[in-house]
């Protein structure tokens, strides 16, 4: 089954072809760091991380990059009506970040880099763009001139005369033409200032990205994504530079996610609407942010509300509630009467099927998603029926909980749901298993069963720490925690 994606570039849904597969070369846009992340942020990264966690699955070696802009006029006057320095708004504000990507279970990129870090990069960009005569110098500032691209407008899919209309251009009495943008700006009295050949000044925001992209994945990329509102200008004005140095194409395919409004409004700093995402993780469990993400096409808009909140926290609890029924059903009668095999097998089968189609076309995740709600239905009924009968088969026990840790594993990887539901009847199984079966516990199977001992302390799921260091002593396994890991020991 090939992957669909829809490509901005063209406005149609392609196959995805990788330059060099199996490895995938992708760049976001990442935040400005000047205040607390809102749930906005938070949908761009949460779609991104999850296309990533999906093609990672598919097989693709995947390398992402997703920059921090740590210096901006926002970064500037916060600093300033905090009488402080930039770097200590901009480090406050990363460190928030890391926090926030914690809390909701984004993966960190591969390469997270930071533009004060790249102002060599950055001046190179800008020298070679002077060089081909697509850029000029004007009184310590540098201006790249829109009408000598040709090409610009392709991504937006709009004119230059559209453009020149719009709202979005910077005056200046020191451009050639209205439309031109900046990529070197000169230093003003009490800024931060890097020196360069036009003198002392600071990158234009449009340039950071296109020089990080190039130092850290190449002059053609696989993928470039970011929210819709980067379009134009920001991603027009990455194609305009990186295509003019190189003449080839700076990213394969554009992908958008839709804004995030409040009551059809974009939600925004700018117009006090916005709702942190810390304000979200601390009265929601994570996971309930993600599902609702995951909920809506990630093209469509997403109109944020606390009801909808409410809404996906009931689905939420329904979806756990499926998952962690198995202790419960164990506690039947459990009883030998099905001779055939469970029809749940092949339902979960066709679902799954359907479940991996969706993500497929054009990375559906309310369609997936569907699917996972229509086979959690289907479990339901096998555990509505055991509680009515207050018995259930074997069998039907045994399917049960392997369709419902199938669906689990599926959810934690690819969705980053459930990542700390540790099911402890999965555990107590296998080491009862062995004790029942009165076999000595492999060191593989220790192995094991420590790494998962870790995994759970790490997320403060001491309960099911506990119960697996309880199950090994019984099986004769001694534990020692040492700075150096846990170590262990036969005793009987």
């Amino acid at each position: 089954m090939s992957l669909r994606i829809h490509n901005t570039l063209s406005g149609k849904v392609e196959e995805f072809v990788p330059i060099n597969p199996p490895r995938v070369l992708i760049y976001t846009c990442g935040v400005t760091v000047y205040d607390e992340s809102h749930v906005g942020h938070g949908r761009s990264l949460v779609v991104f991380d999850t296309f990533r966690r999906f093609l990672e699955h598919l097989g693709y070696q995947v390398k992402f990059v997703r920059n921090f802009t740590d210096v901006d006029d926002k970064i500037i006057n916060r600093a300033g009506k905090e009488c402080t320095d930039f770097m200590t708004i901009a480090n406050r504000y990363i460190a928030h970040y890391y926090e926030d990507m914690e809390a909701i279970r984004v993966k960190p990129a591969d390469v997270e880099p930071r533009v004060t870090e790249h102002m060599q990069e950055i001046i190179e960009i800008i020298q070679k763009l002077v060089e081909i005569g697509v850029a000029y110098e004007s009184e310590g500032d540098v201006y790249f001139s829109v009408k000598a691209f040709k090409d610009y407008g392709k991504l937006s899919k709009r004119s230059v005369e559209e453009m020149e209309a719009g709202a979005r251009v910077e005056p200046s009495e020191k451009k050639r033409d209205p439309m031109d943008f900046a990529l070197w700006k000169s230093a003003k009295a009490g800024e931060p200032w890097w020196d360069s050949p036009w003198g002392k000044g600071r990158p234009g925001w449009h340039t950071e990205c296109v020089a990080m992209a190039f130092k850290h994945l190449g002059e053609t990329i696989d993928i470039h994504g970011g929210g819709l509102d980067l379009v134009f200008p920001h991603h027009e004005n990455e194609i305009a530079q990186a295509e003019a140095i190189t003449g080839k194409p700076f990213a394969r395919y554009w992908m958008h996610n839709g804004l995030v409004t409040v009551g059809g409004q974009k939600m925004s700093k700018s117009l006090g609407n916005y709702v942190t995402l810390k304000e979200i993780y601390t009265k929601y469990h994570p996971d309930i942010l993600r599902l609702l993400v995951l909920f809506t096409h990630y093209r469509s808009p997403l109109d944020f509300s606390w009801e909808k909140m409410e809404e996906t926290q009931r689905a939420y609890e329904r979806l756990k509630d499926t998952i962690t029924n198995i202790e419960l059903l164990k506690k039947l009668s459990v009883v030998e009467e099905m001779r055939e095999t469970p029809s749940i097998y092949a339902r979960a089968k066709e679902l799954e099927e359907s479940f991996f189609a969706s993500l497929s076309d054009d990375f559906n995740t309310p369609e997936a998603l569907s699917h996972v709600f229509t086979l959690v239905g289907e479990l339901n009924k096998i555990k509505n029926r055991a509680f009515e009968e207050k018995k259930i088969d074997r069998r039907e026990l045994e399917a049960y909980e392997e369709v419902a840790k199938s669906l689990l594993d599926n959810l934690k990887k690819i969705f980053g749901l459930m990542e700390d539901l540790y099911p402890e009847c999965e555990v107590e199984r296998v080491v009862r298993k062995e004790l029942e079966a009165g076999q000595v516990l492999d060191s593989k199977l220790v192995d094991i069963l420590i790494e998962v001992r870790s995994l759970a302390r790490q997320n403060k799921q001491y309960q099911i720490a506990d119960l697996i260091r309880d199950r090994l002593t019984e099986a004769g396994i001694e534990l020692e925690d040492t700075p150096a890991g846990t170590k262990w020991k036969k005793v009987r």
